[in-house]
């Protein structure tokens, strides 16, 4: 596996990531990691991999977009000194565009995303072991769908900085797509978009397998 020993581990996004964690750390004891695909991989890490010691930081933010990892990011990322970090942003950045179409100030258009996360990668990757991108998702079958259309620009925004910047890249609607050829959308998430614990399955379970997880470990 590509973590090592003591390594800090440390998820940054949107409600996707966050779900319940707690604030303002997102780490330690009765749930700090949420009810969500981080508390997976650490639950994961520690049962497969305990000689490991991996400490694992969540420090999602319901709502964001990337616009806000921008605004807080030395605090929760660069002073949190991690090892490791992963990233998944782009949700809302995209829903808002459908959700409140008339609010375009609340909106990141692709131009202003592609730019800030090309940005925080650049600044951030000198200083941690291993950067991991993930995409953002929208649980729709339908790939003509508006919503679902736009998530896949932005989805390839982020393959195109993962390979400008040689970070490991995670495509999520990917993985859940193999899910959607079996279950109805609703069945993984009621809006498209906030997963059931199956559906956090599925990024924990891509996450864990890119960054070489074995789960047969004896």
């Amino acid at each position: 596996m590509l973590l090592s020993k003591g390594d800090k581990l440390l998820f940054i996004g949107d409600s996707i990531t966050d779900c319940e964690r707690k604030k303002p750390e997102g780490e330690g004891l009765f749930g700090a990691l949420g009810k969500g695909y981080v508390s997976l991989v650490d639950a994961l890490l520690q049962a497969v991999y305990p000689d490991l010691a991996i400490r694992v930081v969540n420090k999602g933010t319901s709502g964001n977009t990337v616009r806000d990892l921008d605004g807080r990011w030395q605090q929760d990322v660069l002073d949190q000194k991690p090892d490791w970090l992963s990233i998944m942003i782009g949700i809302n950045d995209v829903w808002r565009q459908f959700d409140v179409p008339f609010i375009k100030e609340w909106h990141v258009y692709a131009d202003e995303y592609e730019a800030t996360l090309r940005k925080l990668v650049s600044e951030t990757k000198p200083t941690v072991k291993g950067l991991v991108l993930m995409t953002p998702f929208y649980l729709e079958s339908n790939e003509q769908d508006g919503m679902r259309a736009a998530m896949d620009q932005y989805g390839a925004i982020v393959r195109k900085i993962a390979e400008e910047f040689d970070v490991i890249f995670i495509d999520t609607q990917a993985a859940f797509n193999v899910v959607l050829e079996e279950l109805y959308s609703a069945t993984l998430a009621w809006d498209r978009v906030h997963p059931t614990a199956a559906g956090h399955m599925v990024l924990a379970r891509a996450f864990l397998d890119n960054i070489g997880f074995e789960w047969k470990r004896s």
